[in-house]
């Protein structure tokens, strides 16, 4: 019988076996983990393969897609800049060759004929803009601002009237920002001229009057919170105007705390006006004392923390002041003009609307706004006309604005007037074109009124009087009465402030001669548009001819004022001149169809002036491709830098999760080796018995 060795370890045959199993499972497993990698191409196909490579792959894929997404905009931004900038560029191409004809027929040699046929050239550029206009590219129409679906540019009773809305789409470009793909008002199409409301028409407050429409008393709105009220010396009392949506909700609210809290204390609070409102802002009327000689009741408000419910709503004041019987009113909470405004709560609407004669693209249309109820009906009427154009609420919901669409030339621009004996109802909804309150510089399409002033007499190098008149009027009596008038540059500010100087100078020429007061007066037409020379107040006989006018000292004053081209009503005694404050949509359009129609009219002063116009809208495309160019190079280099970090994120995630073919296939040589070796000797090892061990 044998002896063991001392040194020899005797180990169960189980614990054997299930070692032996384990290192050929794990010798296995690492094998399949090198299968799959090899066939995956990847070293981590899983977080438990190494949770942090993992979640830092995570991070690349997600950025990797982002960048994806980025680089499909860049290349749409690319091609939607593309179309763009190609319709600027044959806009302005078009410009330059209009610009040309308009150069060569200017000149004094060209004949009737040739003007004609360049019409003809001019009508086809008209058709070739109109293509350009309504281009389409990758995003829509280029032109197309907002609404991209919709043709921006349609045919309207003869001219062009451009219909998109909105500023534009624009593409997310990340470190490019937002870039434009699409234009709305551009030099090509648009622009529409806005007659902007120069009456602040004062909405009164109203029952239905939505908080959301009220400045407030900060001007910030107003927050619906709690705030709290206190009764003479009584504890406070928390109010909740949450959910209030209009003034009478606000009005309710108080009204049922007040009386709840008139309930619970047995006191008297509220007098017989209650919770109420006026046109400026809320009211509240406590009850008066019960005898003279008793202490006025108080009724304070408070806000809470850093609420403002009660400063908005003019109920908490600085100094903090109190609502009494002789003290109810809040202060004004500035409603802004909306769409259902009504026109009787208007404060600067104080007689009945009549009508009102509107002038566009051509066409003349009475308008009865008699009846309108609220603002949206004074829209409806004005925009059913048929005429381009649109209202709208000005940005400070203070008035309203009257856009035109419509590119229809000089000749054919917007004018809005009044209609005698309709209460000038134009002029009171701040929507007249030539009224009291226009600029002088906004006459003649923006090129104002230029007067001589400061002339040197050529001997003395004195400015006299006699070399800087501008305007002469004949008053037609037997003496050959005549008044000049001067202007000067600081004369020019508004109308009104125009016809106070010119009327100065007419009443000082009256009584030089000896004429009666009035006979002569200078004022806005009652009818339509333009300056009136009205001489119905003279005494009868005074006068036996027409005024005339004339221009002296190489004035423009009286061509650029209208008067002097203006019409004799023998009737009225009076001159009407031509209405110089028309409203042009600038674009493209409409100084080809001032082209046109000067060619076709065969004058030269209108073809200087379309000229003119044309280097302006020039130098606005240059502009604009400009623009536009900026924006495609900034969306390339974006492009690159995208390009290039893509790529960086690429390597690093192939770092981090590809796999080394050569040492995986080396290991799995190893691990094929190592498990032939382990089954070797496991199977030597487990035909062993307890005999071989004595």
């Amino acid at each position: 019988m044998s002896i063991i060795p001392p040194n020899m370890v005797r180990v169960p045959m189980g614990l054997s076996a299930r070692l032996s199993l384990n290192n050929i499972t794990g010798t296995n497993l690492e094998m399949l983990r090198l299968q799959e990698q090899l066939s995956s191409g990847r070293a981590i196909n899983r977080p438990s393969d190494d949770i942090v490579k993992a979640v830092t792959i995570g991070v690349l894929d997600d950025r990797m897609e982002r960048s994806q997404q980025l680089t499909r905009n860049y290349s749409h931004a690319t091609a939607a800049l593309g179309t763009l900038e190609a319709v600027l560029r044959e806009a302005s191409d078009l410009t330059r060759e209009a610009r040309g004809i308009a150069s060569d027929q200017i000149n004094l040699t060209a004949s009737p004929a040739e003007r004609v046929g360049q019409a003809g050239v001019v009508a086809q550029m008209l058709r070739g803009l109109f293509t350009i206009a309504n281009r389409e590219g990758v995003a829509g129409y280029v032109l197309g601002g907002s609404t991209t679906s919709q043709q921006p540019v349609e045919e309207f009773l003869g001219f062009y009237r451009f219909r998109s809305e909105g500023p534009g789409l624009t593409t997310d470009l990340d470190q490019a920002s937002s870039v434009p793909i699409t234009f709305g008002q551009s030099p090509v199409a648009g622009l529409s001229k806005r007659v902007r409301g120069s009456v602040s028409l004062g909405p009164s407050l109203a029952g239905d009057t939505r908080l959301a429409d009220l400045r407030g008393v900060r001007g910030l709105g107003i927050a619906t919170d709690e705030l709290e009220m206190q009764f003479g010396t009584l504890p406070r009392v928390r109010v909740s105007l949450s959910n209030t949506d209009t003034v009478q909700d606000v009005v309710d609210r108080l009204t049922a705390s007040i009386r709840e809290l008139e309930a619970s204390e047995s006191v008297t609070v509220l007098g017989p006006g209650g919770v109420s409102f006026g046109p400026a802002g809320l009211r509240i009327d406590v009850a008066p004392p019960a005898t003279p000689a008793d202490p006025a009741p108080t009724l304070t408000f408070f806000d809470i923390g850093d609420g403002s419910t009660g400063r908005d709503l003019g109920l908490v004041q600085s100094p903090a002041t109190a609502f009494t019987s002789t003290n109810t009113d809040g202060l004004a909470l500035a409603p802004r003009l909306t769409m259902r405004s009504r026109i009787d709560g208007l404060t600067a609407v104080t007689d009945p609307l009549g009508q009102i004669r509107l002038e566009n693209a051509g066409r003349v249309a009475i308008v009865d706004l008699a009846g309108s109820e609220t603002i949206e009906d004074i829209k409806n009427r004005i925009e059913s006309a048929g005429l381009g154009l649109r209202v709208s609420i000005n940005s400070e919901g203070t008035g309203i604005d009257v856009l035109n669409d419509v590119s229809a030339g000089s000749a054919a621009s917007l004018s809005i007037g009044e209609i005698a004996g309709n209460n000038s109802t134009a002029t009171m909804l701040g929507i007249r074109t030539f009224a009291g309150a226009t600029r002088v510089s906004d006459l003649n399409f923006g090129r104002g009124v230029q007067v001589v002033h400061n002339v040197p007499d050529p001997i003395t190098g004195v400015p006299t009087a006699s070399l800087n008149t501008d305007i002469r009027i004949a008053l037609g009596d037997a003496t050959g009465t005549t008044i000049d008038i001067d202007l000067a540059p600081t004369d020019l500010s508004t109308v009104d402030n125009m016809l106070g100087v010119i009327n100065a100078q007419i009443q000082a020429g009256l009584a030089s001669a000896g004429l009666a007061p009035g006979s002569l007066v200078a004022r806005l037409a009652d009818d339509g548009n333009g300056l009136l020379l009205d001489r119905s107040g003279a005494p009868a006989g005074a006068f036996t001819q027409p005024l005339r006018i004339e221009a002296r000292n190489n004035s423009s004053a009286a061509e650029q004022l209208g008067l002097l081209f203006g019409t004799w009503n023998d009737t009225t005694q009076s001159l009407q001149g031509q209405d110089r404050a028309r409203v042009r949509v600038d674009s493209l359009f409409s100084d080809l169809v001032d082209l046109r129609e000067g060619l076709l009219n065969n004058s030269v002063q209108a073809i200087g002036l379309a000229g003119g116009t044309l280097d302006d809208t020039g130098n606005l495309l240059a502009e604009s491709r400009g623009l536009v160019g900026s924006y495609q190079q900034r969306v390339s280099a974006a492009d690159t830098r995208e390009a290039d970090r893509n790529l960086l994120d690429e390597t690093t995630r192939s770092q981090l999760r590809d796999l080394d073919f050569t040492t995986a296939a080396t290991r799995l040589t190893a691990l094929q080796t190592q498990l032939q070796a382990t089954l070797q000797s496991t199977a030597a090892v487990q035909q062993l018995s307890l005999l071989d061990y004595l």
